[in-house]
């Protein structure tokens, strides 16, 4: 495996931990981000052969500075994971516009913005690799995680645009769209809006009950996640988008049939309007 320069984006846990640990046991260089001086040493504590550097994705002015500067310390850059995200929790009805305001600064804005930093300098080079790190949940909703699954399908279209339009410079981008693994996404990293509608209590409370059951203890390994990751970033033609975890590829089979059947069962409506 050619030795290649990666910028992880929220490095210090998760998938981005993942990722930095298996691509710098496999000998690339791994440009990390981190948010504070406090995660900053403990990622250099767990991984002391990666470079580190302060990134908050929603400080969109720095981002361009921020990177101009690691390609500097470190050379030019092979592959973006944009990986900085979180999940939020809470029913629609009772989240604050400014908690989906938050969701999508972090998970819309933020990784478009450190994206456009790096595509001049792909399309340039006429080279390189863009993995964004979506979720089984932008391609399929669930109760109580609508403002999340919002910013992840907002991300799918956008990264699918984004494919589209490096394409002809030799730049990929792949989007990975994992199901349930053991991360802290479902635990200390997820924002949940306090309950207050009672009406809604016997559609979310088993819900928001067996997601926390279940923090630490689902099925997907990030290790193999990043392992999957190190073979798409291989591949002469990687895939739009990944799905990885059994249940994601449950879920999204299943919406794929239904939308399926919905489109044939209207199908004669969809038509009836051209002119």
């Amino acid at each position: 495996m050619t030795n290649r320069r990666f910028f992880i984006t929220g490095a210090n846990s998760g998938f981005g931990l993942a990722i930095a640990t298996a691509a710098s046991a496999a000998g690339h260089t791994v440009i990390g981000t981190v948010r504070s001086e406090a995660s900053r040493a403990d990622l250099a504590a767990q991984l002391p052969d990666i470079h580190t550097t302060l990134c908050d994705v929603t400080d969109f002015d720095r981002i361009p500075a921020i990177v101009e500067q690691a390609e500097k310390d470190h050379g030019p850059v092979d592959v973006l994971i944009n990986n900085a995200g979180y999940g939020h929790e809470g029913v629609l009805e009772e989240s604050p516009i400014e908690e989906m305001r938050r969701q999508f600064d972090v998970n819309v804005f933020g990784a478009v913005a450190v994206a456009k930093a790096f595509l001049p300098r792909f399309r340039q080079r006429r080279r390189g690799f863009i993995v964004n790190v979506t979720s089984m949940g932008g391609m399929i909703t669930m109760p109580g995680i609508g403002y999340y699954c919002g910013s992840k399908f907002a991300l799918q279209g956008i990264s699918e645009v984004m494919r589209s339009e490096m394409a002809p410079f030799g730049v990929h981008v792949t989007t990975l769209c994992p199901g349930s693994f053991r991360t802290d996404w479902a635990g200390r990293s997820m924002i949940r809006t306090e309950r207050s509608i009672d009406d809604y209590d016997a559609l979310f409370n088993p819900i928001r009950q067996s997601r926390q059951e279940k923090s630490g203890r689902q099925l997907g390994d990030p290790a193999k996640l990043a392992a999957a990751v190190l073979t798409v970033i291989e591949s002469d033609a990687p895939p739009p988008q990944l799905l990885l975890g059994s249940d994601a590829l449950k879920f999204v089979s299943e919406r794929i049939t239904r939308l399926q059947q919905e489109i044939d069962e209207w199908k004669a409506v969809t038509i009836s309007t051209d002119g």
